[in-house]
C-alpha cells in the first residue's frame, strides 16, 4: 500500500489549524502557509536521511512514529496553537526536530524562515508540530500494513524524488543540507520552460503585426529544445541548467532552484571586492556570466538568460522589500559596479491567485522597487528597466498546491546591452 506521505501530512494542516497558528505566533495566514510550503518536506526529507541512515536508523524511526501516533499527536494537531499553545507538546515535537536535524537545524530554520518572511521562532514551531505529525501518520500506516522496519526505510526510499520535487523553488538548497541530492530534470524543465516563454512574450512585445505569425513558429522551436534537453539530461548529473547558446564558450547557470546547500562563500569581483553569497546563488551566477564574452551572444540571446533573485522577499501583498533583502540588493549593485559596462532589466511575475489587475500590478510594482533600490545604490543608469508580467505566464492554476504555486512568483534579471 502506498505511503502518500506528502499529501497525508499536508492534509492535517486544515484553514482552521493554519489560522490559529497566525493567531498564536502572530504572523499571517499567508505567511504560516508559505513556511509550512518548506517545513513539511523538510521534516520528511529529515525523517527520511534518518531512516535510511546507520543499523538502526530505521528501526528507530518506526518506534518513533508508533509512539507519536500512541500519543494522540493526530487528534491533538488543532489543540497546539490554541491561545498559549500546548507547550509540552511543542517541546516534545521540538526535541524530535533536534534529533532529525541535529547541528543543521540551525540552518533549516532561518532559510524556512528566510523564505516565508516569518520569524525564525515562528519556523521553529511549525518544524515542530510537523515533525510528530508526519511520524504519526507513519506510525499509522506501518500499524494498519504491519510493515516492518526494513519495508518502512524502504518505503521511505521511494519518497525521495516526490519530497525533493515538493521544496519550493527558493528551499532547494535545502535538498543537498538534507542529503536528498539534487533537482531532477522535471525540476530543471520547469526553469527552462519558464525561460522560453518569457523569452517569446518579450518577442511578441516587439514583433510589428506583420511578424507576429512567426511566435508561434518561435514556441515549436523551443518546445523541440526542451524536448532534446530532456531526452538527453536524464543521465546529466550537473546541480544547474545550463543555458546553452551558438557560442559554445559562453555558458550561463541559470537554475537557481537547486542552490549547493546553505554555503556561503566569497565572490570575488574584478574591481578586488568580494560578496558574501550562497554559493550557487544569484550573485556567484551572474558574475560568472558577465566575466564571458557575453556581447557577442547578441541581444536575442541574452533575454533567453535569466537569473532569479534567491535571497529576495517583500512584505505580504506588498511591493515593500524586506529589510533582510537589502543584503542581495547591495551585492547585485556591486556586481553591476565592478562592470560598468554592463546592464539589467529587472522583470517580475506573480502566480494565478486573486485578481490579475492586482496581479500586474503588484508584479510591476516589485520590479520596479527592485530598480528603485539599485538606483539608490547608485547603478541607476545600468538598469534599463522594470517589468511586470502578473499571472500572464504562470504555469500552476490557482488551486495548485503552494509547492507549486511558488515557482510562479519570482523577480529576475536579465543582461542587456
Amino acid at each position: 500500500m502506498s505511503l502518500n506521505l506528502m499529501d497525508s501530512v499536508k492534509q492535517l494542516f486544515t484553514n482552521e489549524i493554519l489560522n490559529k497558528a497566525a493567531s498564536s505566533l502572530g504572523e499571517s495566514q499567508s505567511g504560516i502557509s508559505n513556511a509550512l510550503s518548506g517545513v513539511v518536506p523538510a521534516v520528511i526529507s529529515g525523517i527520511i536521511t534518518k531512516a535510511t541512515t546507520g543499523e538502526h536508523g530505521a528501526s528507530n524511526i518506526l518506534q518513533l512514529a508508533k509512539d507519536a501516533l500512541r500519543n494522540g499527536t493526530l487528534s491533538n494537531l488543532g489543540n497546539l496553537f490554541n491561545s498559549g499553545g500546548n507547550n509540552s507538546s511543542l517541546s516534545a515535537g521540538f526535541d524530535i526536530v533536534k534529533s532529525l536535524f541535529g547541528d543543521k537545524l540551525t540552518s533549516v530554520e532561518h532559510a524556512v524562515a528566510n523564505f516565508a518572511n516569518v520569524k525564525t521562532s515562528s519556523a521553529s514551531a511549525l518544524l515542530s508540530s510537523a515533525a510528530p505529525a508526519a511520524l504519526a501518520v507513519i506510525g499509522n500506516h506501518a500499524l494498519s500494513n504491519n510493515i516492518s522496519s526494513s519495508a518502512l526505510a524502504q518505503s521511505l526510499q521511494n519518497e525521495k524524488s516526490s519530497i525533493l520535487n515538493a521544496l519550493p523553488a527558493g528551499l532547494g538548497s535545502l535538498s543537498s543540507l538534507l542529503g536528498l541530492g539534487t533537482a531532477t530534470v522535471s525540476n530543471k524543465a520547469k526553469n527552462i520552460s519558464a525561460a522560453a516563454s518569457h523569452y517569446a512574450h518579450e518577442a511578441e512585445e516587439k514583433a510589428g503585426s506583420g511578424m507576429k505569425f512567426l511566435i508561434p513558429l518561435l514556441l515549436s522551436v523551443l518546445v523541440i529544445a526542451l524536448l532534446i534537453y530532456l531526452v538527453k539530461g536524464c543521465n546529466n548529473k550537473s546541480d544547474a541548467t545550463i543555458a546553452e547558446t551558438t557560442d559554445t564558450t559562453a555558458k550561463a547557470n541559470i537554475d537557481t532552484t537547486n542552490l549547493s546547500g546553505l554555503v556561503t562563500v566569497k565572490v570575488a569581483l574584478p574591481n578586488g571586492t568580494e560578496l558574501d553569497a550562497y554559493k550557487g546563488g544569484i550573485e556567484d551566477q551572474l558574475v560568472a556570466f558577465l566575466k564571458t564574452d557575453y556581447a557577442k551572444l547578441g541581444e536575442d540571446s541574452l533575454k533567453k538568460t535569466w537569473f532569479d533573485f534567491d535571497n529576495l522577499n517583500f512584505k505580504t501583498a506588498s511591493a515593500e522589500i524586506t529589510p533582510e533583502s537589502q543584503h542581495q540588493i547591495d551585492n547585485i549593485a556591486a556586481i553591476l559596479k565592478a562592470f560598468p559596462k554592463s546592464a539589467i532589466k529587472i522583470g517580475g511575475y506573480t502566480d494565478k491567485t486573486g485578481d490579475e489587475t492586482v496581479n500586474k500590478k503588484l508584479s510591476k510594482d516589485r520590479a520596479e522597487a527592485v530598480k528603485a533600490a539599485l538606483e539608490k545604490a547608485g547603478v541607476s543608469k545600468q538598469v534599463t528597466g522594470a517589468d511586470g508580467y502578473g499571472s500572464d505566464f504562470a504555469k500552476y492554476p490557482a488551486t495548485a498546491p503552494e509547492s507549486d504555486r511558488v515557482h510562479d512568483r519570482r523577480v529576475f534579471v536579465s543582461v542587456r546591452l
